[in-house]
């Protein structure tokens, strides 16, 4: 018998005041939108609770959780917001209205200098094998809110770049967090949940995996999130709203200067950590930290 017993003591404590509501429904109904989408529900807890194993990896179900998420937003609610925001922040009024979005190709940037912002989305797109357009890409930017999806499907791995923040385990929660306290210390709280909504998800799922199954992928990522949150306390504003474009040729350690994107990770820190939690992962299981004396 497991000695970790819950009793009647502790229930009574913690659940003393629900109250049975009844229905006449026939199917599970909630005052939350979220938990009445019998889609979701399953979604979230198979993602929350699964392994990354070798036969689907970290990323499987992102697009149709975020999908979801969607088509269950109150959108009359959310383009009110971006007009009330549009009126209050002149800088998120620019950058909606300038529309200038972050699709660079290859040749445009041949020009650029080593050391640059140009020059690193080049060595990206060149030889990460990734691509900078990653989501929406289907989406045609007709108004302010199509705008949005795209550039921030663009600018996800230029963030990457001059955060210092890697495409790796903990350079993702990093930049995940980072992004979640800028937004939130410049927006409306509404505006910047709707911002943050699907980054939410994937800070959820992320940390149950690892606490359930990835213990040291656990201790990256507390670290991870708070070196994230510390560093995006200190942005100018959030990196959402800048203008990469007007950047491609100022070197990655003048823009971090003026937008105070600080501190700053050593190079590679966080390179290997990849292997911690993702069963696909050739060097998966080799471990990298030593316990605490």
């Amino acid at each position: 018998m497991n000695d970790a017993q819950i009793g009647d003591a502790d229930r009574a404590y913690f659940n003393g005041n629900i109250k049975t509501i009844s229905t006449d429904s026939s199917v599970l109904v909630s005052s939350s939108r979220y938990l009445n989408d019998a889609n979701l529900r399953s979604l979230i807890s198979q993602e929350m609770l699964r392994r990354n194993g070798p036969d689907m990896p970290n990323t499987a179900y992102i697009p149709e959780v975020a999908q979801i998420l969607h088509n269950l937003e109150d959108m009359p609610r959310i383009i009110e917001l971006f007009e009330r925001e549009k009126a209050r922040l002149p800088r998120f009024r620019e950058w909606l209205e300038k529309r200038s979005l972050a699709n660079f190709t290859i040749a445009e940037l041949e020009h650029c200098a080593p050391g640059t912002l140009g020059a690193a989305i080049r060595d990206f797109m060149v030889n990460s094998g990734y691509q900078l357009d990653l989501f929406f890409q289907e989406v045609q930017v007709v108004n302010d809110f199509t705008f949005y999806l795209r550039q921030t499907a663009l600018t996800h791995d230029i963030e990457h770049m001059v955060t210092a923040f890697g495409p790796n385990h903990g350079g993702e929660v990093a930049l995940i967090n980072a992004n979640m306290h800028s937004k939130a210390r410049y927006f409306h709280p509404e505006l910047s949940a709707f911002f943050s909504r699907i980054a939410f998800y994937l800070k959820a799922k992320t940390i149950m995996k690892d606490g359930l199954h990835y213990p040291e992928a656990m201790v990256l990522n507390l670290e991870a999130e708070f070196l994230g949150a510390e560093q995006g306390r200190n942005w100018a504003y959030p990196l959402m709203l800048v203008d990469w474009r007007q950047y491609v040729d100022v070197q990655i350690t003048d823009i971090r200067k003026e937008l105070n994107i600080t501190p700053v990770l050593e190079a590679g820190r966080w390179d290997a950590t990849n292997r911690l939690c993702n069963e696909d992962d050739p060097d998966y299981g080799i471990p990298l930290l030593e316990a605490a004396e």
